[in-house]
Order: structure tokens, then sequence, then C-alpha cells
């Protein structure tokens, strides 16, 4: 990762006063800074200079307007990287020394004033990491002046919608296999450049994952590792010979797999396979598990891995188990256990029934689905290339969009109705029923009163006016909170959770949404609503923004 350069020093090189924020750790990424925007967010800014605009109040929002993988739902991630952002934004001399090479005409003082922007004068109100939502509603609402709110943009998108979309992802991944099934994500090789694959080993682990291959990801983030050998691994043996040693605790461990593998009657095995699995027996005998296909699954993998582990047992070690990495996952899987359990009986090892099936090869939300149809024996998986590259659907969409400028509400307008704007400032509040079921989201307009738990509220489709319902929320819970203030200290109070607090939220979270909304094929849409008064402004301001056609 490139060294950020960010001396935050201003552009005529006098230092600024430290802020309250000014020891919050820096992003994940060392590329997460101002500069890291679209050319147009500078222009937009320093035309906002020229007319004196800069310091207008705005209010954005974040949302997006469908849920992914055809589903209807998603999760909201990346917030945690934001808040890092919104502490550390500041230009650096030698990025407006840059700037002024793009804009040669700009007066010098539109260069000192934007040295001297942080995010003093900003709000955030956010969802929390974890947590479940909907087309149309703000995941984010950032208040500011209008240009540092308008720099925020395209970062703040960038921060939320692939850590949104791959802890969606890896949510779903989740639901698929239930709770009693570990899952790894084993992306690394696969994901988008390092840091793509760092956010997917982070937000994978936040939707339900319970580990990853990635070493740099349980170093840095705390996750779980996990791994043990690839097919080089095993063609590296030849035979026997190739062995240091027979020994493992002063006892012949070669000896011992050559008696079993000859009493199971497994001679014809791969001896080079044998001589690798004993290696690795040698050099980890309280975690071996090995990859078994190298050569032949059931006629050479499985054979050497129960030869070598039953010589383990009688050194008094506990074999892990064995990985499949081709083939028909359900049939090998099941055919594996039966084989598992017959020899636990012919050698009085009840241990054996329980030793650990893990199962990759190109394993996706379908592929889950349709193992569990099918019936298996696999206690966990490992998923790489279609979880950390979110195969299924490649982006979230997440938009930024201006809802109020100095009070006043605005709206954007478009011949497709779904992207027509929310406006105004909002609240956004879940109404539960009495089993802690999830009923509905619910936006208001900033100012009008809060809905009331017990009360009889009229919840209204945002666009189609037929679509309405009342509504009697037995508990009700908002989901937009102060995450940042700039003059109140910067990161709230309980704003910035670990990822394993994230992590549980998730799990919690999708005990509380039905589940015709969270399932698999045809899902039902969950509903989100506005009040009666946001919906007469979006019609009002719709009404009144439209140019009026003539035939």
């Amino acid at each position: 990762m490139a060294d950020t350069g960010n001396d935050h020093d201003t552009a005529v090189g006098a230092k600024l006063s430290p802020k309250p924020w000014s020891n919050t750790p820096s992003p994940m990424s060392s590329y997460v800074r101002p500069m890291l925007t679209d050319m147009y967010q500078i222009t937009m800014v320093f035309a906002y200079w020229k007319q004196k605009r800069h310091e207008d109040r705005a209010v954005f929002e974040v949302f997006f307007r469908k849920t992914p993988f055809k589903g209807e739902f998603a999760i909201m991630a990346g917030l945690d990287e934001v808040l890092k952002y919104l502490a550390n934004f500041r230009f650096s001399s030698e990025e407006l020394d840059y700037l002024r090479g793009q804009i040669p005409h700009a007066e010098e003082e539109f260069f000192t004033w934007l040295g001297t922007v942080d995010c003093s004068c900003v709000k955030v109100y956010a969802l929390q990491d974890g947590t479940t939502c909907f087309g149309k509603e703000p995941l984010v609402r950032v208040e500011g002046s209008l240009a540092v709110a308008q720099l925020l943009e395209t970062t703040l998108l960038n921060l939320l919608n692939y850590p949104s979309l791959i802890a969606t992802n890896a949510a779903r991944h989740r639901l698929a296999v239930g709770s009693d099934k570990v899952l790894f994500e084993f992306g690394l090789r696969r994901a988008q450049g390092p840091d793509g694959a760092m956010s997917a080993s982070k937000y994978s682990y936040l939707g339900g994952f319970d580990g990853t291959s990635n070493v740099l990801a349980g170093h840095l983030l705390g996750i779980a590792i996990s791994g043990t050998h690839a097919h080089a691994y095993v063609q590296s043996y030849v035979g026997l010979d190739s062995l240091q040693t027979p020994f493992l605790r002063g006892q012949n461990l070669v000896e011992k797999a050559l008696a079993y593998r000859s009493a199971l009657g497994y001679s014809e095995s791969n001896v080079g396979e044998l001589a690798a699995f004993i290696a690795y027996a040698q050099s980890w005998p309280d975690n071996f598990l090995c990859l078994v296909d190298t050569y032949d699954t059931l006629n050479s993998g499985v054979p050497n891995f129960m030869s070598v582990a039953l010589a383990l047992y009688d050194l008094g070690y506990s074999p892990l188990g064995i990985r499949l990495d081709s083939g028909d996952l359900a049939y090998l899987s099941k055919r594996i256990r039966k084989w598992f359990t017959e020899v636990a009986s012919a050698y009085s090892r009840p241990a054996l029934q329980m030793l650990r099936i893990v199962a990759s090869n190109d394993i996706n939300e379908d592929v889950l689905y349709a193992l569990s149809k099918q019936g298996h024996s696999i206690d966990a998986f490992g998923v790489g290339t279609h979880l950390v590259t979110c195969q299924a659907q490649p982006a979230l969409g997440c938009v930024y969009k201006l809802v109020e400028i100095n009070g006043q509400p605005r709206i954007k307008l478009s011949n497709e109705v779904e992207k027509v704007t929310l406006p105004s400032r909002k609240h956004l509040y879940r109404f539960f029923n009495e089993n802690g079921v999830a009923l509905v989201d619910f936006m208001t307009r900033d100012g009008e009163p809060a809905p009331k738990e017990g009360q009889r509220l009229l919840c209204r489709h945002p666009f189609d006016s037929k679509k309405r319902a009342y509504v009697t929320p037995t508990t009700i819970v908002p989901l937009l909170s102060l995450v940042w203030d700039g003059q109140k200290g910067g990161i709230q109070p309980g704003a910035s959770r670990t990822l394993e607090e994230s992590r549980t939220h998730v799990m919690g979270q999708l005990k509380e949404i039905r589940e015709d909304v969270l399932r698999h094929i045809n899902p039902t849409p969950y509903k989100v609503s506005v009040s009666e008064e946001l919906h007469a402004l979006l019609h009002q301001l719709w009404e009144l923004n439209a140019p009026v056609g003539q035939l």
C-alpha cells in the first residue's frame, strides 16, 4: 500500500491545530484519503467556492435502490472505516501542489482554504455495521457545509459499497448452511488486489463466516485463520525415502501406518501421497487434516489418510479430518462418512466417526443449497472465488444524493420512477410485532413527531399512492444514530464497534426478519414505507420540479 504523504501541512506550510480526534487510527488502506475521489468533486467544490456557496448547509444521504443477489435484504458494513476516514480527512501540502497543477487557473486562496478543510463542520448519522437494510432507505446521512459534504461522496461510497455487498453475500452463505456448519473464506488469491482481499476477509467474517485463510487478516483483524496443505505438497513426495525420519514421539510412525494400510487392504494407494501425509502428521500431529484428492479420493487419498490417522491414534493424537476439493461433494462426503464409521467400529475408535469433512471447489450459494437438498456429510466449507468476487452480483449500487440545501428539501427526478429520490432530512424506524419480528421500516421527515409504540400508524408506499396500510407496532427501534459530530469530539460514544460485535449484530438481525423475506428462491419483498407527511412532500416537489410537457 502506498505512503499517504499526508503531513497535514497547509498550503502555506503552517501546522493546523490538533483536533480531539487527531489520534484516531488511519483507515485500513493507506489509499483512503481525500484524494481518493472523482475529479468532478474537485471541480464542483471549486465552483461552489467561486460562488461563495461552499459554506451553504447541505444534507446528503447514502442509499441503494435494489437489494443484491435477487434477494430482499442487505447488510450494512463499512461504517468503521468511514469513521476513520472522517477523522483523518485532510489534504497534504503535496496533494495541494498536485491539484494546483491540475487547476492552474484557480486562485491561490482556494488552495489555502482547501488546506484547512477537515470534518469539523460535519455530522453523520448512520446504521450500525451489521444492520439489515433495504432499498431506498438511508444507510448514512451526512450534514455539513456543501463543499465538505460534496468532497466526501466518492470515498464514502467506496467504503460502503463493497463491504456491504460482501457482508450480504457472506450472510446469504450462512443462511444457506445454517448455524451448525463452519464457513471459511479462502478467496485471497482470487480477490481484486490486496485491498479487495483484506476487505473480503474482514467483511465476510462480519457477515457470518468463521475464519479465513488470509494470514494478514488474522494478524491485523483478529480473525481465526485456517489452512492445511496444497496438492503441490503431496506431489513433492515421491516415496517413503523422501522422509527425514520414520519416527514420531519415539515410535515408528511409518511402520504403524504401513501396518494399518496392509490390514485395511489399501496396498494400491499412492506411496508418495502416503509419505506426504506421514510427513505432515510428523509436523502437525495435533492438527492433522489432509487434502485427499491429489490422485484419487476413494482409492488413494482417504485410504492413506486413514492409515496415518489410525497410527496417530495409537500415539495419543486426535486427527482432525480431510478436505475435498473436487468431485461429487455430496456423494463423496456421505461415502467417506460411512467409511469413517465402519473403520471406527472395526478398531473401537469411536472418535473416527466424528472426523471433520471439509469441502471446497468452486462453492457458491447455489451449490450450498443444492448440497443441502441432496444430503451430505460435510462439516465445513471453504469458499473462495465466488464469495470474494461476488460472482452473482459484482456491485451493490449505493448512491449519494442531496436531499436538503439550506433547510429546503430537494428532489432528483427521472423518467425511471425507481431513480426518483426521497427529499428532505429523514428519520428511519423499524416496527416490530409482539413476537419481535420486523414488520416494516418507516421513514419520516425531520421535525415530525416520532412514531409511538402501540399507536396506529399509516404506512404509505413512496410512489404508489394506492399501496398503504395501518400498522400498530409493539416495538419501535430508531435505526439512524449520530456516529460523528465534528463539533463534539468526532466519533461518538458507541458508534465504533469491534468486528466481533458487528458479526454478532448480524446474527441477531437476521433472526428478526421473517423467513420468507430471507429465503433463497422468490423471497417476499420487505416493506419500506413513508409517513403521510413525507409522502405528500415527495409528490408536491415532484409536481413542482417536473416541467409541464407540450403536445
